[in-house]
């Protein structure tokens, strides 16, 4: 499914270098500050999550080309944004059953821990405040791109476990395999 945003431009997507990710949290206070209106890391729709020493591992929608969230959801309360390509979460509608959590391939959305809806990244409106952040503090994790939808996107959708396990190995080799 190829889609580009009504203005005929490429949709927004996140990129992320794992390796690259140092734990600061930059990312996680920016979002809550943005999206709750304090610091408030447990509601960020980025996570960054440390399942084993010295691997962190930053959470967050990859925007699958396929959209298997907004697909499982029984009352319409997920779309997309047709011109950031971003999942918009309609809390009115959203009934807090899960099925979008299930449904993702990496169990990237969330039950909000106020409310009970559907958290996902919203991509900041096509100006992500994770990615500003991260560049700023020179670590380059996080980089925002334009490119058309792509199945290879899912290869990001991953729960925590199985990215932090690759790249414990990646990080520390044979020794990797002794952490997990």
């Amino acid at each position: 499914m190829s889609r580009e945003g009504t203005t005929g431009e490429l949709p927004y997507w996140i990129f992320r270098d794992y390796i690259k990710c140092t734990g600061c949290r930059r990312c996680e206070i920016v979002c809550s500050l943005r999206h709750e209106g304090w610091m408030w890391p447990e509601a960020s729709r980025i996570r960054v999550f440390m399942l084993f020493p010295g691997v962190e591992v930053p959470h967050f929608c990859s925007q699958c080309d396929d959209y298997p969230c907004v697909k499982s959801c029984p009352v319409e309360a997920l779309s997309t944004n047709q011109n950031t390509s971003a999942v918009i979460v309609d809390k009115e509608k959203c009934i807090s059953c899960g099925a979008c959590i299930k449904a993702c391939p990496g169990e990237v959305p969330f039950l909000h821990p106020k409310d009970n809806k559907a958290v996902i990244c919203d991509l900041c409106g096509g100006d992500p405040e994770c990615v500003k952040v991260c560049q700023e503090a020179g670590y380059d994790c996080l980089f925002l791109v334009r490119e058309r939808m792509s199945s290879s996107r899912r290869l990001y959708s991953r729960k925590p476990e199985d990215v932090s396990k690759d790249l414990a190995i990646n990080l520390f080799g044979e020794k990797g395999k002794e952490v997990v």
